[in-house]
C-alpha cells in the first residue's frame, strides 16, 4: 500500500490499510490513520496526525512549519480528523507555541485547491473550503461553513456555523453564524435562507434568524440592549446561538449594508 518510490522517515507511523503514493515524503513524527489515501507527490511533516478515510491530493503541504516571526522550531503539531478531502496544492501549517500549539482540522470538510489554513487555526466539522480560500493565523471557523473562492480571513477572526461568503470576500471581523457575508472588506447581507433551507432548518428558526438580523445587526439603536432584550424573549436554539456568538465576540461583528 506504501508505493517504493516514496520517502518515509522511519518514525512515522502509517496504518497497514493506508496507502501512500510515489515520491510522497512522510516526515517524522507523521502518524497516519486508517484508510487514508495520500496521493503522489504530497509533503507530511511532523508532528502531524491525520485520522481514519481521508484524500490528500498531489502536491499539498501537510504539518510544515507556520509561516510566523516567532517561530523558532518548536515541535508544535497539526491534528486532521476523518473524511476529509484535501485537494492539490493545498496548505495546512502546524501551530505556535504562543498561540494553541496545535493547528485542529476536523472531520467531513472539502478543502479545494490552492486553500490556506495557517498556524493555530480551529476548523470545524462539514465546511467548504473553494478554491484558494486563505485563513491567517489563530482563525476558528465553526461547523458547515461555505467560503466562496479566494475568501481572505483576517487573524483571530472567527466564522459562525453555517455562514456563507461569497467570492473575493475579505473578512477583517467575526462573521455570525447563519449569515451571508460578500464584499471587500465584507459586509453582512442577510441571513444564509437557501443554505439552511437545504440543510434542514425549519421555516421558524429561518424567520426568527432574518428578524433576529434586522433588528440586532442592522438596527441603528445600542447593539448590546438589543441582544439582552431579544435573548430575554426567545426560546429559539439558532436564534440564541446567534445572540451568543455576537456577545462573545472580541474582534467585533462585520457591519451589515450594502455590498
Amino acid at each position: 500500500m506504501i508505493d517504493p518510490r516514496a520517502d518515509i522517515h522511519p518514525s512515522a507511523e502509517i496504518d497497514p490499510s493506508a496507502q501512500v503514493g510515489p515520491f510522497s515524503v512522510i516526515g517524522a513524527h507523521v502518524r497516519i490513520g486508517a484508510g487514508t489515501w495520500i496521493g503522489p507527490h504530497v509533503v507530511i511533516q511532523g508532528p502531524t496526525e491525520i485520522g481514519q478515510d481521508n484524500r490528500i491530493y498531489q502536491f499539498a503541504s501537510i504539518g510544515e512549519a507556520p509561516q510566523d516571526t516567532s517561530y523558532r522550531g518548536e515541535p508544535t503539531r497539526l491534528v486532521i480528523g476523518d473524511r476529509n478531502v484535501i485537494r492539490e496544492s493545498v496548505t495546512l501549517n502546524r501551530g505556535t507555541e504562543r498561540g494553541r500549539g496545535e493547528t485542529l482540522i476536523g472531520h467531513d470538510n472539502l478543502i479545494m485547491a490552492y486553500v490556506h489554513i495557517a498556524h493555530d487555526c480551529i476548523i470545524g466539522n462539514g465546511i467548504i473550503f473553494s478554491n484558494a480560500a486563505s485563513l491567517a493565523g489563530h482563525v476558528e471557523v465553526q461547523d458547515h461553513c461555505t467560503l466562496g473562492g479566494f475568501t481572505l480571513v483576517h487573524q483571530f477572526c472567527r466564522v459562525g456555523s453555517y455562514a456563507f461568503t461569497s467570492m473575493g470576500s475579505a473578512l477583517n471581523r467575526d462573521l455570525p453564524p447563519y449569515c451571508l457575508a460578500s464584499g471587500n472588506y465584507a459586509r453582512l447581507i442577510g441571513i444564509n435562507k437557501v443554505g439552511l433551507r437545504r440543510k434542514g432548518f425549519s421555516e421558524a428558526s429561518v424567520n426568527g434568524l432574518h428578524r433576529a438580523f434586522a433588528e440586532v445587526l442592522r438596527g441603528r439603536s445600542d447593539r448590546k440592549s438589543r441582544v439582552a432584550s431579544l435573548m430575554a424573549e426567545t426560546d429559539l436554539p439558532e436564534v440564541r446561538n446567534l445572540l451568543a456568538f455576537i456577545q462573545e465576540s472580541s474582534r467585533g461583528i462585520l457591519r451589515a449594508g450594502r455590498v
